[in-house]
């Protein structure tokens, strides 16, 4: 992507000129800084048109680097990628430092691993198991409750045993998922999976649809959303929860017919917030159920970062975040 429209739009949001170059390394560029008066911006192209940004190459990196003093990373979505731009230009600048966005990110999200306001709780959402393993056996290790739902709880419900019509299961993590369940009990931690399911016989918003009992799933429906039990259950759970992180959907809530259970969980951590609570909220479909809802003022933290934000609650270094001086 071309970086004009947002120097455009820079311009409009600040009021005065943003210069911009056609290339982020190379004479026109040096030309462009050479030429700058104090006080005014110059916005480089898009490091993406180069291979090497993705490599971080060391060479394109000191390239970057060359006409800068101070490097400030903001970006907290690609600070789990070890980019020239997010990690390789930090080594050839003498001050790099996190932008506010980033250190209130770090705040909040390391806040909620290392020192939790407990009883400190986690719901883990989505349609598959496999992108949220590492991130769920870790919280085991942090939290005090765990509460799973969207696709993902027709792997768990395989693991226990049951059948599960045509939901979306993953085979091959089906033993990972009993893992899971046991290494929770092990822990002592509670472990919550939705009871009862809203079901539909197609995949679409107005397909036929019913709740039923986890344990009773027929043949040629497939889960959607969690049930109105289940959803009651978690709220009572969370309730006495200080401290609470949301990552993923309940459902396909983009179908109204399967949204009460995400907009149900929305609304509960607007409750937690309310009573003096720190709620966090990570992932895409998390954040934008959130602003449906109309709840962003009512969250204590909105991550702007879905890979970042999973890989700081597993407690993995960010490339983009080791680099800096005191970050």
């Amino acid at each position: 992507m071309r970086l004009a429209p947002m120097a455009k739009r820079l311009s409009e949001l600040i009021n005065q000129p943003v210069f911009t170059t056609t290339d982020c390394i190379g004479d026109d560029v040096d030309k462009a800084v050479a030429n700058l008066k104090s006080g005014e911006i110059l916005l480089l192209e898009n490091a993406r048109f180069h291979k090497e940004e993705e490599k971080n190459v060391p060479e394109f990196a000191q390239k970057l680097a060359k006409n800068a003093d101070i490097y400030v990373n903001d970006a907290f979505g690609t600070a789990h990628r070890a980019h020239a731009s997010t990690e390789g230009v930090a080594k050839y600048v003498p001050y790099k430092v996190a932008g506010f966005l980033l250190e209130k990110e770090l705040k909040f999200l390391k806040g909620a691993v290392d020192n939790p306001v407990r009883p400190f709780a986690a719901i883990v959402g989505g349609a598959k198991v496999s992108t949220k393993i590492t991130v769920i056996k870790s919280l085991i290790e942090k939290c005090d409750k765990i509460f799973i739902g969207g696709g993902m709880i027709f792997t768990f419900y395989r693991a226990l045993g049951y059948k599960v019509g045509k939901s979306i299961v993953e085979e091959e993590f089906i033993p990972l998922a009993k893992e899971l369940i046991e290494l929770a009990k092990a822990k002592g931690v509670k472990f919550y999976l939705p009871t009862d399911v809203v079901i539909a016989d197609e995949f679409k918003a107005d397909a036929n649809s019913k709740t039923v009992p986890v344990t009773a799933i027929p043949d040629g429906w497939s889960g959607l959303d969690i049930g109105e039990d289940s959803l009651k259950e978690f709220k009572k759970e969370l309730s006495d929860c200080k401290t609470v992180v949301w990552n993923g959907p309940m459902g396909v809530f983009e179908f109204e017919k399967f949204s009460k259970g995400t907009f149900g969980v929305a609304h509960t951590l607007a409750e937690i917030t309310e009573k003096g609570g720190i709620t966090i909220v990570g992932g895409g479909d998390s954040v934008a159920a959130i602003g449906a809802a109309k709840l962003e003022n009512k969250i204590s933290h909105i991550s702007t970062g879905g890979g970042a934000s999973l890989e700081l609650l597993e407690g993995l270094e960010l490339p983009g975040v080791a680099v800096l001086d005191n970050a």
